[in-house]
């Protein structure tokens, strides 16, 4: 009898695919961000706000992922910045060929900036790699400041978490140096900012991160 593992069949080919498309992005100079969340983190408030910030320095084009309907697709798309809705039939995560797919329909060559809004989850987003150039995830504080312990694959996938809803915190019992700390021992590297997209609070650095990786793309 033969055991065929499939999983890593499928993962080994999906990071062959990745690695392929970051390669292609590169060389067009546009950088995509793969922002993965629970539903009803914020994914589409802090991308809403993070347009407005700096739509204007930046070409930004948006996949939005979602088993169904359009909704967040047709609100990013009212800010002026193309958009494009991935359906992925019941699928909950996007690959790189599902990737690949989205962003011919959206057209990248003209973009400096694209941001993949992954499908609301903790676990299957994080095991296939989209292409991707960064990985950020974010935590909403009413989640609670055990997410790292819980889904501890998120947090080591992740160039960044985002720290959300920030505003919260004085309602929910959330220790942010305790869950920045279980962060780091599963990513010493990952970058961390608290923010609030609803009052702007710590938005300021988090762009200046997303420029830097920008410049830094296209160098």
């Amino acid at each position: 009898m033969k055991i065929i593992e499939l999983k890593e069949t499928i993962t080994a080919s999906n990071d062959r695919d990745a690695q392929n498309l970051r390669e292609e992005l590169r060389e067009s100079g546009a950088l995509l961000i793969n922002l993965m969340a629970s539903p009803g983190a914020g994914k589409t408030t802090l991308l809403d706000r993070t347009i407005r910030d700096i739509g204007t320095r930046h070409r930004i084009g948006i996949i939005e992922a979602d088993i169904d309907s359009d909704v967040d697709a047709r609100h990013l798309a009212a800010l002026g910045v193309s958009a494009v809705q991935a359906h992925t039939d019941g699928m909950c995560h996007m690959d790189a060929g599902m990737t690949r797919a989205a962003l011919e329909e959206l057209g990248y060559g003209d973009k400096d900036l694209i941001f993949l809004e992954n499908v609301g989850n903790l676990i299957c987003p994080a095991e296939f790699d989209t292409g991707a150039g960064k990985n950020v995830m974010i935590l909403s504080v009413p989640e609670g400041d055990d997410k790292p312990l819980k889904y501890p694959l998120m947090f080591r996938t992740s160039d960044v978490l985002l720290i959300t809803k920030t505003d919260a915190a004085c309602i929910f019992d959330f220790d942010f140096d305790k869950c920045e700390e279980r962060a780091r021992k599963l990513n010493p590297d990952i970058r961390i900012f608290r923010v609030c997209a609803k009052n702007g609070e710590g938005m300021e650095a988090w762009e200046d991160w997303l420029e830097e990786q920008v410049r830094g793309w296209r160098a």
